[in-house]
């Protein structure tokens, strides 16, 4: 078929264009990245000891994760509808806002001794999850269809350096906020506060040219130039069943890594570690989570997005199995066990994420990782919550080897949702 010049040389500085604006747009993201790591771990490390603290009993002590992660849930919708209309920016930018305002509040709380400003806060402080996690797909928006995992993977390993850095601060930022006349346990949410305003800064001026938008426009252009016209119709694709596959693999490994994690810290207080250890596990643990993305998205692009969804399963079952069998006072069975939870809930998330950006184009896509990332945030807020419930008449192990069991769940889901495209993506065919 006869191909008009003028159109292939208007492909051809697209596609420089794209490639040009990704490469900016990772290094922009990854700095991001790095700050909202940092706000994202003080939750995770001393929420569940601050609600425990000021509620005076451990049944409820899960609650916190549950709050902020509900909150990530309302965060992931809004950030998800806004990018649809305006763009990553702004979505982005406000989002990391909120979370550091959220953290703000937190502080207040611990000062004043409310508990319900606790709670509001911590709602609000969800933000900075939910726009911590949205970022993955700005760095595979404008990714070739073999680089996607890639893509979101460097996103994620960026939030490596401030996550791992946080939980290890904690004594420093507990003595932080005791000269400041602040309860010790509130001190690492003084670092989230300042860490997620500054990553929204960073993306709100410095994302540009939006990496949505320019995908957006890109596949309009080559929408234009299909010699059929169909997909210039103004019709919006069908969101392929790759999309459900990846949905279901990162909300279940949501929900058993936040249930598991969120009663770790409560498990070593109990067995008399101080804040130092817990600050240990936790930041091996978040290590774990991150890190491994500078080779999980190669192995997503390589192996394929099915193999690496399963291995997320097994990981996690292994995980289960050896936090229920450590005892309570062996540090390094701890460690492996939440060093496990974490690679397991990578794998889950970067091969998740692939599977759903395979099954989207752009006039759906953000919409739809928007809805999906509600599931994952409101599987994290259950997992949150009853994790004290369960503990409380499980106990420790119990949790641990049921959210271990569950994860297998996941296998059966993924053959049944099968997508036909996944074997053939890394040629750069979708179907």
């Amino acid at each position: 078929m006869h191909t008009d010049p003028l159109l292939s040389g208007r492909a051809a500085v697209a596609e420089a264009q794209r490639a040009r604006v990704h490469k900016r747009t990772l290094t922009v993201v990854v700095i991001s990245q790095i700050l909202g790591g940092a706000g994202l771990a003080a939750g995770i490390s001393v929420g569940a000891l601050l609600a425990e603290n000021m509620l005076g009993s451990d049944t409820l002590s899960g609650l916190p994760t549950g709050l902020f992660t509900l909150g990530s849930a309302l965060a992931a919708f809004l950030v998800g509808r806004s990018t649809q209309r305006f763009g990553r920016r702004l979505g982005l930018a406000f989002g990391f806002i909120a979370g550091g305002i959220g953290a703000v509040g937190v502080v207040a709380a611990a000062v004043a001794g409310s508990v319900p400003l606790l709670f509001v806060a911590l709602f609000v402080y969800g933000a900075g999850t939910a726009t911590n996690l949205q970022a993955r797909y700005a760095g595979a928006d404008l990714a070739t269809p073999d680089r996607r995992g890639f893509g979101s993977s460097m996103a994620m390993v960026a939030t490596t350096i401030g996550a791992v850095a946080g939980p290890n601060l904690i004594d420093p930022l507990g003595s932080l906020a005791d000269a400041l006349g602040v309860p010790t346990l509130a001190g690492p949410f003084i670092l989230a506060a300042a860490a997620y305003v500054a990553a929204g800064l960073v993306l709100f001026v410095f994302l540009r040219p939006d990496p949505y938008l320019l995908a957006r426009r890109i596949a309009e252009v080559g929408a234009e130039d299909d010699s059929d016209g169909a997909a210039a119709a103004g019709t919006t694709p069908r969101v392929g069943p790759g999309a459900y596959a990846g949905a279901t693999v990162m909300v279940l490994t949501q929900l058993v890594m936040v249930a598991i994690m969120t009663m770790t810290p409560v498990h070593m207080r109990a067995h008399d570690f101080d804040l130092a250890a817990v600050g240990l596990v936790i930041g091996m643990h978040i290590g774990a989570m991150w890190l491994p993305s500078l080779v999980t998205g190669a192995l997503v692009d390589k192996l394929g997005r099915m193999p690496m969804a399963i291995a997320s399963g097994v990981t996690l079952l292994l995980a289960g199995i050896v936090a229920a069998t450590a005892p309570g006072d062996s540090l390094g069975l701890l460690i492996l066990a939440l060093m496990l939870l974490g690679l397991g809930w990578n794998f889950g998330l970067v091969s998740g994420t692939a599977l759903v950006v395979d099954a989207t184009v752009p006039q759906n896509r953000p919409r739809t990782q928007g809805t999906i990332d509600v599931l994952i945030a409101l599987s994290g807020a259950g997992g949150g919550t009853m994790s004290g419930v369960v503990m409380s008449s499980a106990g420790y192990q119990g949790l641990a080897l049921g959210g271990g069991v569950l994860a297998l769940a996941l296998i059966p889901v993924l053959l049944v949702r099968r997508p036909p495209y996944v074997r053939t993506i890394s040629r750069g065919t979708r179907r």
